[in-house]
């Protein structure tokens, strides 16, 4: 069966791609199989995060656009908040992307975060793995907005974009120990607001301390989204991004934050916090608890 899937799937099979990411995401039978025999990709990744309400989802939609217009394969996985009734997606990103789900040459995919606080679901790299066998030129994963949490990201996308809006004034000051370090490009969207250029200004200097760690300058680029001005330039700062992340550091550090997060997914899949809690509660009653010698048991 998987066999039969993965053969599909390389083709550019989109039925066969949605079935192979339903089948990872909900552990069915022989997923496993499928994704250890996944053939190798140099496609990359383009994460791009940033606070609730700064344009992402919008931004996206241009880039896609301007992707399509150069004769690219784009997918994209949007990763949303979850319901709190059945724990699915809240698909908001379908209403601002709805002209690209039926353009042959684009594949978009809702994933619920499933309370993660990173932004992403648990199991986006297996999927973005699908996604890269499947022959497309670029792959965007839009994370949901959770704010200084939302790192996760520069641990999975080859670049990493963080947008921001003007007004986000002292919210960029609450960044710097989270976002602020994970940008390879700053976008500050919705720039034709007041004020615009004070905040790059701003973002600038507030990010000068950083430059003497980082090997470059991190670009930032302005852009207004909503109508799709200046989407040519953050396009052509992804390529030139994209350039550098083939380096072997970048990409040893990116396959060793993979291996990480796997390793300790399977680790923690037998850890159940309702028993935890169980014996926990039996230990304390009989007053022979104690946190280190329990948590040594794992």
């Amino acid at each position: 069966m998987w066999q039969d899937l993965l053969e599909r799937l390389r083709s550019g099979d989109a039925r066969a791609l949605a079935r192979s990411i339903s089948m990872v995401e909900n552990e069915l039978p022989e997923y496993e199989l499928m994704l250890r025999n996944l053939p190798s990709s140099n496609t990359k990744i383009i994460g791009i995060t940033g606070p609730p309400g700064s344009g992402k989802s919008t931004l996206t939609n241009a880039l896609i656009g301007y992707m399509i217009g150069n004769r690219k394969k784009v997918a994209v996985i949007c990763v949303d908040p979850s319901s709190p009734f059945n724990h699915g997606a809240v698909l908001g990103d379908r209403i601002r992307m709805n002209e690209w789900y039926t353009h042959p040459d684009v594949y978009i995919r809702s994933l619920a975060s499933r309370g993660s606080l990173g932004g992403l679901h648990p199991k986006t790299i297996e999927i973005t793995d699908l996604l890269k066998a499947s022959r497309f030129d670029h792959i965007i994963v839009e994370t949901v907005g959770v704010g200084q949490s939302e790192v996760e990201i520069a641990g999975l996308a080859d670049i990493t974009i963080v947008v921001v809006v003007p007004e986000a004034g002292d919210e960029v000051q609450t960044m710097k120990a989270g976002l602020m370090e994970i940008a390879d490009i700053f976008v500050v969207n919705k720039a034709d607001r007041p004020d615009a250029d004070l905040f790059v200004k701003n973002l600038r200097t507030m990010m000068a301390p950083a430059f003497h760690t980082r090997y470059h300058e991190v670009p930032v680029i302005k852009t207004i989204a909503i109508q799709k001005e200046t989407v040519k330039d953050l396009y052509d700062a992804v390529i030139h991004e994209l350039h550098k992340a083939h380096s072997s550091e970048k990409r040893l550090h990116l396959l060793a934050e993979k291996a990480f997060w796997l390793i300790q997914q399977k680790r923690m899949k037998d850890v159940d916090r309702a028993k935890l809690r169980q014996e926990i509660e039996q230990l304390s009653l009989q007053n022979k608890f104690n946190l280190y010698r329990f948590v040594d048991r794992f």
